[in-house]
């Protein structure tokens, strides 16, 4: 699709069949062997973060371009996460939540998928050019949801120094320190070695949404937290990208590098948080309902916001 064509009801309905619906049949492959099952999902979360994560995480790095612009979308990434904490920190205050119930709101509010579900919509709407941005934002977001996610899932239950700790025990922290010297360096690694690798990274995804979709199964519709649920909903679809289009006006970049972080970060939660929520005990339920409410209400945001901005 080119930059001057207005998305109609035939691109919202490519965005849903082809971006949208996959991902929710992923999530219901997850939420129907678990209700016929009953597996333990912290044993399916821990191999996936544990063996797949710390691949995904080494590729990403591995085969990144690091260029220029990612200085400029590094200030933008960090100002947006740190907006973002800086509200939920003020909401946990006043409405006086404890340490666990604060990490599971940052996790599922500051964290987006810029990854498997805003590059193909990126993509689509944007064409190569768009697709260039959204792939370097996708290494960035990958980084810091790396260290800051475990830190604040760590951090609900474990406290500051227990969190320090576990993102030093975390694969993928070190998957991270070994492949962005390589890249930079421009070592070689053995085929056979990257083809496992590669393997695995391609299984991660998918293996992150089949155990959300395990986690939402032992939630009760009954039981969720509407109002919580409510309030990351809405800081996730509609004050991140406002707090982002805020940063593209007062950052030097391009129009289209503007529309694009903007697009991405109206992205809906992170199926990754879900792993750290599940493993660290931070509210695994609530971080998983959030993940699908804003997945769910996305098809309706994402295309709003594309009419937007192409």
């Amino acid at each position: 699709m080119d930059g001057g064509t207005q998305p109609n009801g035939n691109f919202v309905m490519s965005v849903f069949i082809q971006v949208v619906l996959p991902v929710i049949l992923i999530f219901g492959a997850g939420f129907t062997i678990q209700k016929i099952a009953k597996l333990d999902v912290k044993s399916v979360s821990t191999i996936a973060l544990y063996v797949m994560l710390p691949c995904l995480v080494f590729q990403t790095f591995y085969e990144a371009d690091l260029n220029g612009e990612y200085l400029m979308m590094l200030v933008f990434s960090g100002l947006l996460l740190f907006s973002i904490l800086g509200i939920n920190k003020i909401v946990s205050k006043v409405k006086n939540y404890d340490q666990s119930m604060e990490s599971g709101l940052i996790l599922s509010t500051a964290f987006m998928n810029s990854g498997n579900y805003g590059v193909p919509i990126i993509l689509f709407a944007f064409g190569e050019e768009g697709f260039v941005y959204s792939v370097s934002f996708m290494v960035l977001q990958a980084i810091i949801m790396n260290f800051f996610g475990v830190y604040y899932a760590a951090k609900g239950t474990s406290g500051l120094k227990m969190a320090l700790l576990s993102v030093l025990k975390m694969p993928p922290t070190y998957a991270v320190l070994v492949a962005l010297p390589m890249n930079l360096g421009g070592v070689p690694v053995p085929e056979n070695l990257m083809n496992s690798i590669d393997l695995l990274a391609a299984a991660t995804v998918p293996m992150v949404m089949v155990v959300l979709g395990m986690q939402l199964a032992g939630i009760p519709l009954r039981n969720l937290e509407w109002p919580k649920v409510s309030y990351a909903t809405t800081l996730r679809l509609v004050g991140s990208p406002l707090i982002a289009f805020v940063l593209t006006l007062v950052l030097p970049m391009s129009d289209m590098m503007a529309a694009v972080l903007i697009v991405s970060a109206a992205m809906p939660s992170a199926a990754t948080t879900t792993i750290y929520a599940v493993q660290f005990n931070s509210k695994p339920d609530l971080v998983s309902s959030i993940t699908l409410v804003t997945t769910l209400f996305s098809i309706v945001t994402i295309p709003i916001l594309l009419n937007l901005f192409i």
